[in-house]
């Protein structure tokens, strides 16, 4: 009985993400910073009330992952979009190490907040701002990648709609980033911008080194085996 209720929780929460997905996707997209704002007044309440009517941030940026990959696997592409997976040994290898890396992008900003305010960074402080960035990482991880995708495809089919795309990706979420750096520091555009823009140029290089470790890690592995 334990195990068919657990399976049952299961199936519930599997089929409730086609409701909650989308309408934490379009909120993400349309209200960046009501969703962030959203994400530090959920943690606040009781774990079992704590995003009840949309997705857990860290969870919200996983599944954008999962989808980003299986459409770059779907669309045609110059590179053998498989060759990473198998390089990992799996595909869900390939999700965690995409979390990782573009983990690194709401973990930077995060940082980049409590030292901006001078605070000490804990397990604590860090969890809010870290899950108000994930709200905001999921859907700028989507459309990057998307537009490379794109850009990607053969004969340079899509190279004006991906360039475009990926065009889109840097501007939402810049314009995101300096809005939040405003609020909650409560400072001026151009020193906000300054402050986004280090923290980005960091988190950007710090994703290359972590994806360029993994890839030859991997590569290691499987030339040894």
């Amino acid at each position: 009985m334990k195990l068919l209720k657990s399976l049952e929780e299961l199936l519930y929460e599997l089929v409730a993400w086609l409701v909650f997905y989308p309408l934490t996707m379009w909120r993400s997209v349309i209200t960046p910073l009501r969703m962030m704002r959203y994400a530090d007044i959920e943690l606040s309440d009781r774990l079992d009330d704590q995003y009840d009517d949309t997705l857990s941030p860290p969870l919200f940026l996983l599944i954008t992952l999962l989808l980003s990959q299986g459409l770059s696997n779907a669309l045609p592409s110059v590179y053998d979009t498989t060759q990473a997976a198998r390089e990992l040994g799996s595909g869900s290898n390939l999700l965690i190490a995409r979390g990782v890396i573009f983990g690194i992008y709401p973990l930077c900003m995060a940082v980049t907040l409590l030292r901006s305010k001078a605070l000490k960074i804990t397990r604590n402080s860090l969890r809010p701002p870290f899950f108000s960035q994930c709200y905001v990482a999921a859907p700028f991880a989507f459309f990057l990648v998307l537009g490379f995708d794109f850009i990607s495809m053969p004969e340079e089919h899509g190279v004006l709609v991906g360039s475009f795309t990926v065009a889109f990706a840097m501007i939402w979420y810049a314009q995101a980033q300096v809005r939040w750096f405003m609020h909650d520091l409560r400072i001026g555009v151009q020193r906000a911008t300054a402050i986004f823009l280090a923290a980005f140029l960091f988190a950007t290089l710090a994703a290359l080194l972590v994806a360029l470790v993994i890839t030859f890690d991997a590569r290691s592995i499987a030339t040894s085996v």
